[in-house]
Protein backbone atom coordinates (compact mmCIF):
# COMPACT_ATOMS: atom_id res chain seq x y z
CA UNK A 1 0.00 0.00 0.00
CA UNK A 2 1.70 3.61 -0.94
CA UNK A 3 0.18 7.27 -2.00
CA UNK A 4 1.12 6.91 -5.83
CA UNK A 5 2.15 10.05 -7.13
CA UNK A 6 2.86 8.90 -10.83
CA UNK A 7 3.36 5.66 -12.59
CA UNK A 8 6.60 4.99 -12.67
CA UNK A 9 8.45 1.81 -13.77
CA UNK A 10 12.36 2.29 -12.14
CA UNK A 11 12.76 4.01 -8.66
CA UNK A 12 15.54 4.67 -6.58
CA UNK A 13 14.36 4.23 -2.46
CA UNK A 14 15.35 6.74 0.21
CA UNK A 15 14.41 6.16 3.80
CA UNK A 16 14.56 8.90 5.36
CA UNK A 17 14.86 8.15 9.30
CA UNK A 18 15.21 10.57 12.38
CA UNK A 19 19.13 9.21 12.96
CA UNK A 20 20.17 8.21 9.38
CA UNK A 21 19.01 7.92 5.56
CA UNK A 22 19.33 4.58 3.82
CA UNK A 23 19.18 4.63 0.12
CA UNK A 24 18.53 1.54 -2.02
CA UNK A 25 18.40 1.14 -5.75
CA UNK A 26 17.65 -2.68 -6.88
CA UNK A 27 16.50 -4.61 -9.74
CA UNK A 28 14.79 -7.98 -11.38
CA UNK A 29 16.30 -10.93 -12.98
CA UNK A 30 15.23 -14.27 -13.67
CA UNK A 31 16.73 -15.35 -10.02
CA UNK A 32 14.93 -12.61 -8.21
CA UNK A 33 16.05 -8.93 -7.09
CA UNK A 34 19.79 -7.50 -7.21
CA UNK A 35 21.51 -4.83 -5.59
CA UNK A 36 22.34 -2.45 -8.20
CA UNK A 37 23.01 0.62 -5.31
CA UNK A 38 23.12 0.87 -1.91
CA UNK A 39 24.36 3.90 0.61
CA UNK A 40 24.35 4.99 4.35
CA UNK A 41 24.55 8.81 5.69
CA UNK A 42 23.76 9.44 9.20
CA UNK A 43 22.20 12.73 10.27
CA UNK A 44 22.41 14.65 13.17
CA UNK A 45 20.36 14.09 16.49
CA UNK A 46 18.12 17.09 16.04
CA UNK A 47 17.53 17.13 11.97
CA UNK A 48 14.40 14.99 12.20
CA UNK A 49 12.28 14.72 15.18
CA UNK A 50 9.49 12.36 15.91
CA UNK A 51 9.00 11.75 12.28
CA UNK A 52 8.85 15.99 11.53
CA UNK A 53 11.54 17.54 9.31
CA UNK A 54 13.27 20.12 11.92
CA UNK A 55 16.35 21.20 9.56
CA UNK A 56 15.43 20.66 6.22
CA UNK A 57 18.72 21.58 4.88
CA UNK A 58 20.67 19.27 6.86
CA UNK A 59 18.25 16.72 5.12
CA UNK A 60 18.83 17.86 1.77
CA UNK A 61 22.29 18.14 1.99
CA UNK A 62 22.82 14.50 2.98
CA UNK A 63 20.74 13.35 0.05
CA UNK A 64 22.84 15.60 -2.51
CA UNK A 65 25.81 14.01 -0.82
CA UNK A 66 24.74 10.06 -1.48
CA UNK A 67 23.35 10.99 -4.24
CA UNK A 68 26.87 11.93 -5.60
CA UNK A 69 28.29 9.36 -3.72
CA UNK A 70 26.87 6.37 -5.28
CA UNK A 71 26.59 7.60 -8.76
CA UNK A 72 22.74 7.92 -8.71
CA UNK A 73 21.21 8.52 -12.18
CA UNK A 74 17.72 8.21 -11.40
CA UNK A 75 15.41 10.88 -10.53
CA UNK A 76 12.04 8.71 -9.66
CA UNK A 77 11.88 8.31 -5.57
CA UNK A 78 10.39 6.16 -3.32
CA UNK A 79 10.14 7.22 0.02
CA UNK A 80 7.80 6.79 3.31
CA UNK A 81 6.51 7.88 6.54
CA UNK A 82 6.20 7.20 10.04
CA UNK A 83 4.59 8.43 13.57
CA UNK A 84 2.16 10.10 14.78
CA UNK A 85 1.14 11.70 11.55
CA UNK A 86 0.59 8.61 10.38
CA UNK A 87 -3.04 6.90 11.38
CA UNK A 88 -3.66 2.97 10.55
CA UNK A 89 -6.39 1.31 11.59
CA UNK A 90 -8.31 -1.67 10.83
CA UNK A 91 -11.82 -1.39 11.00
CA UNK A 92 -15.45 -2.76 9.50
CA UNK A 93 -17.35 -1.10 6.39
CA UNK A 94 -20.22 -1.91 4.73
CA UNK A 95 -19.28 -5.11 2.15
CA UNK A 96 -18.65 -2.80 -1.09
CA UNK A 97 -16.76 -3.69 -3.86
CA UNK A 98 -13.29 -1.85 -4.31
CA UNK A 99 -14.19 0.22 -6.99
CA UNK A 100 -17.29 1.54 -4.37
CA UNK A 101 -14.90 2.33 -1.66
CA UNK A 102 -12.50 4.21 -3.42
CA UNK A 103 -15.14 6.57 -4.61
CA UNK A 104 -16.98 7.04 -0.81
CA UNK A 105 -13.68 6.68 1.14
CA UNK A 106 -13.45 9.89 2.04
CA UNK A 107 -16.93 9.92 3.84
CA UNK A 108 -16.43 6.58 5.42
CA UNK A 109 -12.94 7.35 6.89
CA UNK A 110 -14.21 10.50 7.95
CA UNK A 111 -15.46 9.22 11.55
CA UNK A 112 -11.59 7.49 12.59
CA UNK A 113 -9.51 9.84 11.05
CA UNK A 114 -8.54 12.22 14.21
CA UNK A 115 -7.36 15.22 11.64
CA UNK A 116 -10.00 17.18 9.00
CA UNK A 117 -10.29 15.13 6.48
CA UNK A 118 -9.43 17.71 3.87
CA UNK A 119 -5.46 17.78 5.90
CA UNK A 120 -5.00 14.41 4.88
CA UNK A 121 -4.31 11.52 2.24
CA UNK A 122 -6.15 8.22 2.73
CA UNK A 123 -5.66 5.07 1.33
CA UNK A 124 -7.01 1.46 2.24
CA UNK A 125 -6.69 -1.86 1.56
CA UNK A 126 -9.52 -4.86 1.51
CA UNK A 127 -8.60 -7.33 4.39
CA UNK A 128 -11.21 -10.00 3.48
CA UNK A 129 -14.74 -10.04 1.51
CA UNK A 130 -17.61 -11.12 3.74
CA UNK A 131 -17.81 -14.52 4.30
CA UNK A 132 -19.66 -14.87 6.93
CA UNK A 133 -23.10 -12.93 5.53
CA UNK A 134 -22.76 -9.79 8.36
CA UNK A 135 -22.87 -7.66 5.54
CA UNK A 136 -19.55 -5.81 6.48
CA UNK A 137 -15.83 -6.39 5.60
CA UNK A 138 -12.63 -5.67 7.49
CA UNK A 139 -10.29 -2.81 6.00
CA UNK A 140 -6.84 -1.82 6.52
CA UNK A 141 -7.65 2.23 6.65
CA UNK A 142 -4.15 4.54 6.32
CA UNK A 143 -4.19 8.31 6.42
CA UNK A 144 -1.43 10.88 6.24
CA UNK A 145 -1.38 14.29 6.81
CA UNK A 146 -0.62 16.11 3.59
CA UNK A 147 1.81 18.81 4.65
CA UNK A 148 3.89 16.11 6.45
CA UNK A 149 3.81 14.18 3.05
CA UNK A 150 4.80 17.87 1.48
CA UNK A 151 7.63 17.83 3.67
CA UNK A 152 9.20 14.99 2.88
CA UNK A 153 8.50 15.10 -0.94
CA UNK A 154 10.15 18.77 -0.65
CA UNK A 155 13.47 17.99 0.74
CA UNK A 156 13.58 15.13 -2.11
CA UNK A 157 12.74 17.45 -4.93
CA UNK A 158 14.78 20.45 -3.35
CA UNK A 159 17.95 17.54 -3.58
CA UNK A 160 16.73 16.85 -7.27
CA UNK A 161 15.04 14.05 -6.71
CA UNK A 162 11.16 13.36 -8.30
CA UNK A 163 8.87 11.97 -5.72
CA UNK A 164 6.67 9.12 -6.92
CA UNK A 165 5.38 6.77 -4.84
CA UNK A 166 5.33 7.70 -0.47
CA UNK A 167 4.89 4.49 1.67
CA UNK A 168 4.19 3.81 4.92
CA UNK A 169 7.72 1.98 7.05
CA UNK A 170 5.60 -0.74 8.36
CA UNK A 171 4.40 -1.46 4.79
CA UNK A 172 7.64 -1.38 3.50
CA UNK A 173 8.81 -3.23 5.66
CA UNK A 174 5.93 -5.99 4.88
CA UNK A 175 6.92 -6.01 1.15
CA UNK A 176 10.91 -6.74 2.66
CA UNK A 177 9.79 -9.78 4.14
CA UNK A 178 8.07 -11.16 1.04
CA UNK A 179 11.36 -11.32 -0.19
CA UNK A 180 13.58 -12.79 2.04
CA UNK A 181 11.22 -14.49 4.94
CA UNK A 182 7.83 -15.34 2.88
CA UNK A 183 5.50 -16.76 5.14
CA UNK A 184 3.23 -20.11 4.62
CA UNK A 185 -0.37 -20.04 4.37
CA UNK A 186 -1.90 -19.88 8.58
CA UNK A 187 1.49 -18.74 9.73
CA UNK A 188 1.25 -15.04 11.74
CA UNK A 189 4.47 -12.95 12.51
CA UNK A 190 5.14 -9.70 14.48
CA UNK A 191 7.79 -7.05 13.11
CA UNK A 192 9.41 -4.52 15.54
CA UNK A 193 10.61 -1.82 13.94
CA UNK A 194 12.90 0.18 16.40
CA UNK A 195 14.14 3.18 14.73
CA UNK A 196 15.76 6.06 16.29
CA UNK A 197 13.14 7.60 18.12
CA UNK A 198 9.76 5.64 17.23
CA UNK A 199 8.85 1.74 17.01
CA UNK A 200 6.74 0.31 15.07
CA UNK A 201 4.65 -3.04 15.61
CA UNK A 202 2.98 -5.05 13.22
CA UNK A 203 1.41 -8.30 12.71
CA UNK A 204 1.47 -10.06 9.63
CA UNK A 205 -0.74 -12.96 9.04
CA UNK A 206 -1.10 -14.94 5.55
CA UNK A 207 1.38 -12.52 4.26
CA UNK A 208 -0.64 -9.26 4.98
CA UNK A 209 -0.24 -6.49 7.67
CA UNK A 210 -3.44 -6.92 9.81
CA UNK A 211 -2.39 -4.89 13.13
CA UNK A 212 0.17 -2.16 13.13
CA UNK A 213 0.95 0.24 16.13
CA UNK A 214 3.59 2.82 16.40
CA UNK A 215 5.11 3.96 20.21
CA UNK A 216 8.04 7.18 20.89
CA UNK A 217 10.59 5.09 21.63
CA UNK A 218 13.57 3.87 20.11
CA UNK A 219 17.36 3.59 19.60
CA UNK A 220 17.98 7.03 20.88
CA UNK A 221 15.96 6.19 24.26
CA UNK A 222 19.44 3.32 24.91
CA UNK A 223 21.62 5.75 24.04
CA UNK A 224 20.22 8.84 26.08
CA UNK A 225 20.12 6.24 28.99
CA UNK A 226 23.38 4.81 28.60
CA UNK A 227 24.74 8.70 28.58
CA UNK A 228 22.45 9.33 31.84
CA UNK A 229 23.80 6.85 33.44
CA UNK A 230 27.59 6.90 32.50
CA UNK A 231 27.73 10.75 32.45
CA UNK A 232 29.42 10.55 28.74
CA UNK A 233 28.80 12.16 25.64
CA UNK A 234 25.93 11.08 23.39
CA UNK A 235 28.50 9.51 20.75
CA UNK A 236 30.34 7.93 23.17
CA UNK A 237 27.10 6.08 24.53
CA UNK A 238 26.08 5.57 21.17
CA UNK A 239 29.49 3.61 20.47
CA UNK A 240 29.14 1.16 23.54
CA UNK A 241 25.47 0.68 22.67
CA UNK A 242 26.01 -0.98 19.49
CA UNK A 243 29.33 -2.23 20.67
CA UNK A 244 31.90 -0.63 19.04
CA UNK A 245 33.79 0.69 21.95
CA UNK A 246 34.45 -1.72 25.14
CA UNK A 247 32.83 -0.44 28.07
CA UNK A 248 35.62 -1.58 30.66
CA UNK A 249 34.85 -0.48 34.43
CA UNK A 250 31.33 1.06 33.68
CA UNK A 251 29.98 -2.82 32.00
CA UNK A 252 27.63 -3.19 34.67
CA UNK A 253 26.21 0.23 34.47
CA UNK A 254 26.15 -0.46 30.58
CA UNK A 255 23.99 -3.54 31.28
CA UNK A 256 21.83 -1.64 33.32
CA UNK A 257 21.06 1.06 31.59
CA UNK A 258 20.64 -1.05 28.42
CA UNK A 259 18.58 -3.51 30.13
CA UNK A 260 15.98 -0.31 31.73
CA UNK A 261 15.41 0.40 28.31
CA UNK A 262 15.11 -2.72 26.14
CA UNK A 263 12.77 -4.24 28.92
CA UNK A 264 10.45 -0.91 28.73
CA UNK A 265 10.23 -1.36 24.74
CA UNK A 266 9.54 -5.47 25.46
CA UNK A 267 6.99 -4.42 27.57
CA UNK A 268 5.46 -2.31 25.13
CA UNK A 269 5.60 -4.88 22.36
CA UNK A 270 4.61 -7.68 24.78
CA UNK A 271 1.08 -5.05 25.50
CA UNK A 272 0.47 -4.17 21.92
CA UNK A 273 0.49 -8.28 20.64
CA UNK A 274 -1.81 -8.67 24.14
CA UNK A 275 -4.32 -6.12 22.67
CA UNK A 276 -3.94 -7.53 19.44
CA UNK A 277 -4.53 -11.26 20.39
CA UNK A 278 -7.28 -10.02 23.19
CA UNK A 279 -9.32 -8.71 19.83
CA UNK A 280 -8.66 -11.40 16.97
CA UNK A 281 -10.33 -14.50 17.52
CA UNK A 282 -7.68 -17.54 17.46
CA UNK A 283 -4.82 -15.18 16.87
CA UNK A 284 -1.79 -16.28 17.77
CA UNK A 285 2.07 -14.88 16.74
CA UNK A 286 4.94 -17.79 16.21
CA UNK A 287 7.96 -15.23 15.80
CA UNK A 288 8.86 -12.29 16.51
CA UNK A 289 11.49 -10.26 13.96
CA UNK A 290 13.12 -7.29 15.11
CA UNK A 291 14.84 -4.29 12.40
CA UNK A 292 15.99 -1.40 12.80
CA UNK A 293 19.13 0.59 14.07
CA UNK A 294 17.62 -0.40 18.13
CA UNK A 295 17.42 -3.94 16.88
CA UNK A 296 20.97 -4.30 17.29
CA UNK A 297 21.26 -2.77 20.82
CA UNK A 298 23.19 -5.40 22.72
CA UNK A 299 20.52 -7.60 25.27
CA UNK A 300 17.85 -6.47 23.29
CA UNK A 301 16.91 -10.12 21.83
CA UNK A 302 17.16 -11.83 25.08
CA UNK A 303 14.95 -9.51 26.70
CA UNK A 304 12.38 -8.83 24.16
CA UNK A 305 12.53 -12.88 23.61
CA UNK A 306 11.62 -13.70 27.95
CA UNK A 307 9.35 -11.17 28.23
CA UNK A 308 6.97 -12.15 25.04
CA UNK A 309 7.63 -15.85 25.59
CA UNK A 310 7.87 -15.72 21.56
CA UNK A 311 11.19 -16.83 19.31
CA UNK A 312 13.24 -13.79 18.85
CA UNK A 313 15.19 -13.25 14.93
CA UNK A 314 17.21 -10.31 13.73
CA UNK A 315 16.31 -9.51 10.14
CA UNK A 316 18.88 -10.15 7.49
CA UNK A 317 17.65 -7.10 4.99
CA UNK A 318 19.82 -8.77 1.95
CA UNK A 319 18.99 -12.40 3.12
CA UNK A 320 17.48 -13.46 -0.62
CA UNK A 321 18.81 -10.35 -2.67
CA UNK A 322 21.77 -11.09 -4.96
CA UNK A 323 24.58 -9.14 -3.53
CA UNK A 324 28.12 -8.55 -5.55
CA UNK A 325 30.88 -9.33 -3.20
CA UNK A 326 33.06 -7.36 -5.73
CA UNK A 327 30.86 -4.21 -5.49
CA UNK A 328 29.72 -4.35 -1.90
CA UNK A 329 31.69 -4.44 0.98
CA UNK A 330 30.27 -7.61 2.69
CA UNK A 331 30.88 -6.68 6.11
CA UNK A 332 29.57 -3.17 5.73
CA UNK A 333 26.28 -5.30 4.69
CA UNK A 334 25.88 -7.35 7.57
CA UNK A 335 26.37 -5.22 9.87
CA UNK A 336 23.76 -2.33 8.26
CA UNK A 337 21.09 -5.03 7.10
CA UNK A 338 18.87 -5.03 9.79
CA UNK A 339 18.39 -0.95 9.37
CA UNK A 340 17.72 -1.42 5.62
CA UNK A 341 13.97 -3.34 6.11
CA UNK A 342 12.28 0.16 5.39
CA UNK A 343 14.82 0.76 2.54
CA UNK A 344 14.60 -2.87 0.78
CA UNK A 345 10.89 -2.68 1.03
CA UNK A 346 10.54 0.86 -0.28
CA UNK A 347 13.09 -0.92 -3.42
CA UNK A 348 10.78 -2.99 -4.19
CA UNK A 349 8.19 -0.65 -5.68
CA UNK A 350 6.96 -0.30 -9.37
CA UNK A 351 4.60 0.13 -11.82
CA UNK A 352 1.06 0.11 -10.75
CA UNK A 353 1.56 -0.13 -7.18
CA UNK A 354 -0.64 1.51 -5.10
Amino acid sequence: MAFSLFKIKETVAFDIGSNSIKLVQMGQSKKGWELQKFGFAELPPEAIVDGSIIDSMTVINTLKDLIKENGIKLKNTVSSLTGHSVIIKKVAFPSMTEDELAESIQWEAEQYIPFPIADVNIDFQILGADTEGRGQMDVMLVAVKKDVINDYTNVLKEAGLTPVVVDVDSFAIESMMEINYPVTPGENIAIINIGASITSISVIMGGMTVFTRSIPMGGNQFTEEIQRQLNISFKDAEDLKLGRKDAGADAEALKAAITSIATNISFEAKRSLDFFLGGSQNAYVGKIYLSGGGSKSAGLLAIMQEKTAVPVEIVDSFKSIAVNPKRFDAEKMKTLSPLFGVAVGLATRRLGDR
